[in-house]
């Protein structure tokens, strides 16, 4: 029952107690305590709106930057990784398989803005040992969110 709570709120986070309990047959007071539990013990981490930032004319610069990082003794990546994603700009960060150890998604208001985050911020970190730069050109899709689609083509009926 926890689970279908939680998939149901990740996937609209606007979903009321009342409207949860109509979904899966668990009394509203039942839900609500779950989901305040939840909130409490970071199960829940947060509440998220997607935003197609630009129909309001406010662009962003995203970049997803490769980390090439020296591991360090008895902390592994898990110290690196701490430093960077304690930087506001640094969006998101995963450690990886293959050639790359980190995955920094960064976003600035400008590309250069995004390059001096790497020049002054992320390479001078005491372990990384290279980065490289992927800017984003254009978004399609995010968390399960088709920003910009086209309209859905129907097919007209053939009457014979």
């Amino acid at each position: 029952m926890i689970k279908e709570i939680l998939k149901i709120l990740e996937n609209d986070a606007r979903t009321t107690a009342k409207q949860i309990s109509t979904m899966t047959g668990t009394p509203s007071d039942e839900v609500a305590k779950i989901i305040k539990q939840a909130e409490k013990d970071r199960t829940i981490l947060k509440y998220k709106t997607i935003i197609n930032w630009e129909k309001v004319g406010d662009e962003q610069v995203w970049a997803l930057i490769e980390v090439k990082v020296a591991p360090q003794r008895d902390v592994g990546f898990d110290s690196i990784a701490e430093r960077i994603y304690r930087f506001p700009q640094a969006r998101s960060v995963y450690l990886l398989s293959g050639t790359y150890d980190l995955l920094v998604l960064v976003a600035g208001k400008t590309m250069h803005e995004v390059a001096d985050f790497v020049s002054q911020k992320l390479a001078p970190i005491e372990g990384v040992q290279g980065t490289v730069t992927h800017f984003m050109l254009k978004r399609y899709k995010e968390d399960g969110e088709i920003l910009e689609g086209r309209e859905e083509i129907r097919r007209q009926p053939v009457i014979l």
